[in-house]
């Protein structure tokens, strides 16, 4: 597996989180994602199934009511709170979008 060296490699989860829950992804059972410029796989997402799927259409469906309860502010509060973040780790998120879609840095 090449993946580039990053400053926070906690950054490049292999899983994806249903409600509460990380279901992570093993090299076994999950699907491969390929650098489509090299061809090397540079990790795994979990192969999920119907029962995942309906838990995170549920998951999401109970997140919205609490969401829209919040006030414009709140809910810009944590949107920016976000775009903080990525832009702190913009160096790191720029590897792994040019690792997993074979883009130049520039594009990513």
């Amino acid at each position: 597996m090449s993946m580039p060296q990053l400053n926070d490699p906690s950054l490049l989860r292999q899983a994806a989180l249903v409600g509460d829950r990380w279901i992570e992804a093993d090299a076994e059972t999950g699907i491969a994602v390929t650098d489509p410029a090299t061809g090397q796989v540079i990790g795994h997402v979990p192969n999920l199934g119907t029962e995942e799927t309906r838990a995170a259409i549920e998951a999401a469906e109970a997140a919205r009511h609490p969401w829209a309860a919040r006030t414009a502010k709140e809910r810009s509060q944590i949107l920016r709170r976000w775009f903080d973040l990525m832009m702190e780790n913009q160096a790191d998120l720029g590897a792994i979008l040019t690792a997993e879609q074979g883009k130049p840095l520039a594009e990513a």
